[in-house]
């Protein structure tokens, strides 16, 4: 069986309830969900999460939330990999036989179901344990500069100063979608960032982590434009 689970604990400081929020008249979740059922993937959708609300507007939208995500996985530290490994187990426990686990992230409103099914197929015939969503930085990171506590500038990196911008490797990061996984790499929570992962790139057009309110502006500015454009 493979299995999408979507986490979405009620405790977010920065935008409170943003998982439920209303972003372009649904619930920000719902975006999640509808990706997940309309990539045809999955034979389960579950919603890992610790707030009633939370689980009602996922059922509403088509997910499961069959239970409530404990206390102890629940609070600002928990990373993602025990929260999916813990969804995982549930469902074992279930006597559910699980082969592999998408973690979709519930702030994902650029999710597309293409992606989804391609990254599926990317699982299956590398044999990895993972591959996920990344993009690349818009600016080389080796010309990066942190300010001082004096208010003036410094490079992280002085000796890249004078290199030109196109000689310099390309880096890529999260791109805070989805993370397709072996139900077996995710109950053992093997590294996500390791030799046993692949990337699946995305444009950087298409990539918004949302986690401050600037963050959920420029990700209403970029979803207009997208929808303008289709």
């Amino acid at each position: 069986m493979r299995l999408a689970v979507i986490p979405a604990r009620g405790g977010s400081k920065r935008i409170p309830r943003k998982n439920v929020r209303p972003f372009f008249g649904r619930p920000m979740i719902a975006w999640s969900i509808e990706a997940a059922r309309d990539s045809g993937c999955f034979d389960r959708i579950i919603v890992s999460t610790d707030d009633d609300e939370i689980a009602s507007v996922a059922e509403a939208q088509g997910a499961e939330a069959p239970f409530r995500r404990p206390a102890a996985l629940s609070d600002d530290y928990t990373g993602t990999s025990s929260v999916i490994a813990h969804a995982t187990a549930w469902c074992k426990q279930a006597s559910v036989d699980v082969s592999s686990v998408c973690c979709i992230y519930a702030t994902a409103p650029f999710i597309q179901a293409q992606d989804l099914r391609d990254a599926y197929n990317t699982l299956e015939k590398q044999g990895c344990d993972f591959v996920f969503s990344v993009t690349s930085y818009a600016f080389p990171i080796q010309r990066a500069i942190r300010l001082t506590s004096s208010g003036r500038v410094e490079m992280f990196h002085p000796e890249n100063f004078a290199v030109r911008s196109q000689d310099l490797e390309e880096a890529y990061h999260d791109a805070g979608q989805f993370y397709w996984g072996t139900a077996s790499a995710w109950l053992e929570q093997r590294p996500i960032y390791s030799s046993g992962t692949v990337p699946f790139i995305l444009p950087r057009y298409r990539v918004q982590d949302i986690d401050t309110l600037e963050d959920w502006e420029r990700a209403e500015l970029m979803f207009s434009t997208l929808v303008g454009r289709r």
